[in-house]
């Protein structure tokens, strides 16, 4: 028997905030900690590209890429002559396009709200040059889908979306709740990547868009100066339990379940992003002190080069300082190298050579 296609009900829902105290108190208390960290970066690029990119991968890695973040920092290092045509090529370029989705929300909501062609545009990011490139990138869906384990038939579809033609009309309702009021921002945040995912309103990317928002919904309510809390990580450590309760608000609408959980993850991510920030904000001030001993105008840069991306080669390296004497990056290279900050990790090459900023990568890999 074909399961019929599920109808979300309009927001907002009842929620029995009795419940959720303790988990809103806590989430609220972590993420305007983490907060206070961030409004003292004098320059958020140390630490957003490196962040940004892991939460890409981690995200990606939901829907099934099976790429890691060292061989995308290690792709990019290499340029654009290191690209190889592999089967992996289309799960880089997707966590690339995660990444520039994220950077142009970011840059979008300086100029107007969150809104329905806000997020078109971020889809049509995510999906540009992908496995999903064919599937209407930027458009809401206008067919019928379905989720369920590769190969199965909408017959055994754990979930089925509502029908196209009610997607304009629920999504309009999403878009006022989240423009609306709500007794805790953090909840209505839940309630609307719930609701996100239960309206399901493109054919392709729907996870990795529900999964952005959440980012750019804390960035745009003014919790955090930078959008530095990512809930992939926390979603992919509890997957089951996360679809689970996701399931639980469209069986039985127990919002309090679903909302206790995904409080429950911003408080622990908010609290790893701390010390994640710290560490790599700690290290950048150690290193710093001890640019002046290198005796160069460039060292400073260099460093912050390595911050944004610790792997490279001469070639991007140069690229990324735009300084054009390949001697003078030759040069720096074995200064850092010589003061132990960098590592030749292709010490049998003579030409090509790959090096990597090893403390920063130790912070990044835990």
């Amino acid at each position: 028997m074909t399961k019929p296609p599920f109808t979300p009900l309009k927001l907002p829902p009842k929620i029995d905030y009795e419940k959720l105290v303790s988990e809103i108190a806590r989430a609220h208390a972590s993420i305007g900690r983490l907060d206070e960290i961030l409004l003292q970066i004098k320059n958020p690029r140390l630490l957003s590209r490196t962040l940004i990119t892991r939460e890409a991968v981690l995200s990606s890695q939901i829907e099934g890429t099976q790429v890691t973040l060292s061989e995308v920092l290690e792709q990019e290092a290499k340029g654009e002559e290191g690209k190889e045509e592999t089967a992996k090529e289309k799960d880089f370029r997707e966590i690339i396009n995660y990444r520039h989705a994220l950077d142009r929300g970011i840059e979008l909501l300086k100029e107007r709200p969150l809104t329905e062609s806000v997020i078109k545009e971020l889809h049509a990011i995510l999906l540009d040059s992908t496995r999903g490139q064919h599937h209407a990138p930027g458009e809401f869906r206008r067919k019928l889908v379905y989720i369920g384990k590769p190969g199965v038939t909408i017959d055994a579809a754990s979930y089925v979306p509502p029908l196209p033609n009610e997607i304009p009309e629920l999504f309009s309702n999403l878009e006022r709740y989240i423009h609306g009021e709500e007794r805790d921002v953090l909840v209505q945040i839940g309630i609307a990547h719930y609701q996100f995912e239960a309206i399901h309103p493109f054919e392709d990317g729907n996870g990795r868009i529900g999964r952005l928002l959440i980012s750019l919904l804390l960035y745009n309510k003014g919790l955090l100066a930078h959008p530095f809390i990512y809930l992939s990580e926390f979603f992919e450590e509890h997957r089951q339990e996360y679809y689970d309760l996701l399931r639980g608000v469209s069986e039985r609408a127990d919002w309090e379940s679903w909302l206790i959980f995904f409080l429950r993850g911003l408080d622990i991510q908010a609290r790893k992003t701390q010390e994640t920030c710290r560490n790599i904000l700690d290290l950048h001030a150690a290193l710093k002190e001890t640019m002046p001993r290198l005796n160069s105008k460039y060292a400073h840069e260099f460093l912050d080069a390595l911050f944004r991306n610790p792997f490279f080669t001469s070639k991007t390296m140069r690229r990324r300082l735009r300084i054009r004497n390949n001697q003078t990056i030759f040069t720096l290279i074995a200064k850092f190298k010589e003061v132990g900050i960098i590592t030749d990790v292709t010490p049998n090459k003579k030409r090509n050579k790959f090096y990597r900023f090893d403390a920063l990568w130790d912070v990044l890999k835990k």
